[in-house]
């Protein structure tokens, strides 16, 4: 995520395990499932030369999968037609992620994320899952969002009140969203990409996905391992694990994310803490937060929270971001200079919210809260966990991404539709390919192994040496290995590796080859905050 310098925390906003089965059997599709009419897309980008236009339509599918012949909603769909139409293979059909993130921007803006070789042999299709965007989004009342608490709880009484505010937001956001809120969960989703493969005329899927993207992915290849053609997952997710393992594996990446930060700045001499013991200063401004006494060096009146602090540093690692942190760390601590692109008025902007409509779309938490049974009973628990994170991240003391995501879902009313369980792909017509960083500060590679284990044979794990959140568009390596599979289904070999690309040593920059592309990922990708 590229950030602007102020201290903007992170988060997604928002166990019991269940044996496979549970996931396993997929209702099949309605017999006469309509064809996409595809058509003109309002506001697209022109089209370069020489590439046919954008087009975006609609399919038609079941509000519950459960009942086929039920009540229906519209998904919406975005194509960029192949370049080489002579050597088209097929639709490679995408997703960025979040939950939250549309698949139709991805298309429509984010189609030179991909290489000239998919964009040349595939259809670029992109959706918007349902609950997101133009596929009947969940919408919240914004008077409810303005009071929206952080994950930091203090008190039994906070506790208490934190589960009647997700109580009364979800129904809420129920209210103004409809029937499609109870059925936003990922094996729905999973369900509809089955949909849009058989309305596109693909006799197997070819899909790549990215973050929460993977998890999509994954259910698919659960659900219907004959119709697998080369599903590429970029940023695993390990939907196996209860509150406990979700916490402390988020925490430990995170953790891992700011140790190499701290590695890679000591090796660097220009990076702008070079020298210092970075991780004791981190720990005195923890402190200063923690009491209420960090202020903006250029405005004494502002106070910044501990949630805004390891928020700030955790969405730096996205890129990574080292020598923009490492700037803004300095200036904090009172030494020279300041973020160049830092102001206090786009600080407090983004860290507040400016309602100017009734409601918001907020997909997060009914998406999350359906896939995932996190549960914390207790203000006991919930500091029980809190010091166990803590323990394996002592410099983050927690993954504000994990934290806040169980948080939200205490209180959160309706049923887990999508509980977590081992992955369950049995004999896939063909093999999946994992793609993971080997430090990614949210979708950790603790997680990318863990799936893979799961998969067993069905799947092969490619690992990015290096850092920030997605592999993709980083490097020549990953990116040839990546192609060659959907494009010819030839897999790396087991235990492959493909070295990093340097992290830039420019301040706010990003390291990518070619420096464009990774920006060009939706938002779905990149972490959010509001508060």
């Amino acid at each position: 995520m590229r950030t602007t310098g102020k201290l903007i925390a992170l988060a997604l906003v928002t166990t019991v395990l269940v044996p496979p089965s549970a996931a396993a059997a997929a209702p099949k599709p309605p017999p006469n499932i309509p064809r996409i009419t595809w058509g003109p897309c309002a506001g697209a980008p022109d089209p370069k030369p020489f590439e046919p236009p954008a087009q975006c339509g609609t399919l038609t599918v079941p509000i519950d999968w459960s009942n086929p012949s039920g009540p229906t909603m519209k998904v919406a769909v975005a194509k960029r037609p192949a370049l080489d139409s002579a050597n088209r293979i097929g639709s490679l059909v995408i997703n960025p992620g979040g939950p939250g993130g549309s698949g139709v921007d991805f298309a429509l803006w984010g189609y030179y994320y991909f290489t000239e070789e998919l964009r040349n042999k595939f259809d670029i299709v992109g959706f918007d899952p349902r609950g997101v965007a133009r596929s009947n989004p969940v919408v919240c009342g914004a008077d409810l969002l303005l009071k929206f608490p952080g994950p930091i709880i203090e008190t039994r009484g906070e506790f208490q009140r934190r589960g009647a505010y997700n109580q009364a937001l979800g129904n809420d956001c129920k209210a103004r969203t409809g029937p499609v809120f109870d059925h936003v969960d990922t094996i729905s989703v999973a369900r509809d990409i089955e949909a849009i493969r058989r309305a596109v005329g693909d006799s197997k899927l070819t899909y790549y996905g990215v973050s929460y993207g993977t998890l999509m992915g994954q259910q698919y290849a659960e659900l219907y391992p004959d119709k697998v053609r080369a599903i590429a997952l970029d940023s695993n997710m390990d939907h196996s694990v209860g509150t406990t393992a979700f916490l402390e594996t988020e925490a430990a990446t995170a953790q891992d994310s700011f140790d190499e930060f701290v590695k890679g700045c000591n090796a660097e001499p220009s990076c702008p803490m070079y020298g210092q013991d970075i991780s004791a200063v981190w720990r005195s401004l923890l402190v200063k937060a923690d009491n209420g006494e960090l202020t903006d060096p250029g405005d004494p009146t502002w106070h910044y929270t501990t949630m805004d602090l390891i928020g700030f540093a955790y969405s730096s690692f996205y890129g990574p971001d080292w020598f923009f942190l490492a700037d803004t760390i300095n200036w904090l601590n009172g030494g020279s200079g300041q973020p160049q692109t830092a102001t206090v008025a786009e600080a407090r902007a983004a860290l507040r919210y400016a309602p100017i409509d009734e409601a918001y779309e907020n997909p997060f938490p009914a998406v999350f809260c359906e896939d995932w049974a996190l549960p914390i009973a207790s203000f006991q628990q919930y500091t029980t966990l809190m010091a166990k994170q803590r323990a394996v991240a002592p410099d983050m003391r927690f993954s504000p991404l994990g934290l806040d995501a169980t948080v939200t879902c205490h209180g959160w009313p309706g049923k887990v539709q999508n509980p977590q369980h081992p992955l369950n792909v049995v004999s896939p017509s063909n093999k999946l390919l994992l793609v993971n960083a080997k430090h990614d500060p949210a979708t950790g590679y603790n997680w990318a192994t863990a799936a893979a284990q799961q998969m067993g044979s069905s799947a092969v794990l490619l690992t990015y040496e290096g850092w920030g959140h997605g592999a993709y568009a980083r490097t020549p390596c990953i990116d040839n290995a990546v192609d060659a599979y959907l494009v010819s289904q030839t897999l790396p070999a087991p235990g492959t590796s493909c070295a990093p690309a340097p992290v830039a040593a420019t301040t706010g920059a990003r390291a990518t080859d070619p420096p464009s592309r990774r920006d060009l990922l939706p938002s779905g990708a990149r972490p959010v905050w509001a508060r």
